[in-house]
């Protein structure tokens, strides 16, 4: 009896020794092949959601409120259609976040990802397909009666928009008024200042 338990013995140590050696192969191989997941600003790659991986915020994602909302309750808006692929949107996230933080409490911000407009023949004034133009970013600001008052396509610049914005609201042109600074009380939140 023992003299057989000496034979299957180097038999078996043989096998699990290939079988170890073919699944070391293989997790190496799967390593090698695997394509690190790199972000970039400059690609027209999907990365995710272009709010929350390139302007760190999420809360504009999904929006607040539709259109026919804002223009319900006779709310300033502003539409910002994008897509998530794109270089050029991917780079103005990070403005659109910043029209939030001046704006996001009494305007309505809504990105629209044009992905999800559904193809129509034709459109309500409430919906944001109707003004959408073919091509993105583009930036749609409403006033209170629900007018549009700027409507331009590519990386309309911040201050193009906080002019329009401070029209609406009847604010002090940026030439006369304080500009505000943004003053951390801790390592997670600020608030601005003059």
């Amino acid at each position: 009896m023992k003299s057989i338990k000496l034979q299957f013995l180097p038999s078996l140590s043989k096998h699990w020794r290939r079988f170890l050696f073919l699944c070391l192969l293989l997790v190496y191989l799967f390593i090698l092949s695997a394509t690190p997941a790199n972000a970039s600003l400059k690609d027209d790659r999907y990365d995710g959601n272009i709010f929350v991986v390139y302007a760190g915020n999420g809360s504009l994602v999904p929006p607040k409120a539709t259109l026919a909302k804002a223009l319900a309750e006779h709310k300033p808006a502003l539409l910002v259609f994008y897509v998530d692929d794109s270089s050029d949107c991917k780079q103005y996230a990070i403005v659109v976040s910043k029209l939030q933080a001046f704006y996001g409490g009494v305007a309505e911000i809504i990105p629209v990802s044009v992905d999800t407009i559904s193809p129509k023949q034709s459109y309500a004034p409430t919906e944001a397909g109707y003004y959408y133009s073919g091509s993105v970013p583009q930036v749609v600001v409403f006033d209170r009666s629900g007018q549009v008052v700027l409507n331009q396509n590519g990386q309309v610049p911040f201050e193009t928009i906080d002019d329009t914005l401070r029209q609406v609201f009847d604010f002090l042109p940026r030439t006369v008024s304080v500009e505000l600074k943004r003053r951390s009380f801790n390592e997670l939140n600020s608030e601005l200042t003059k």
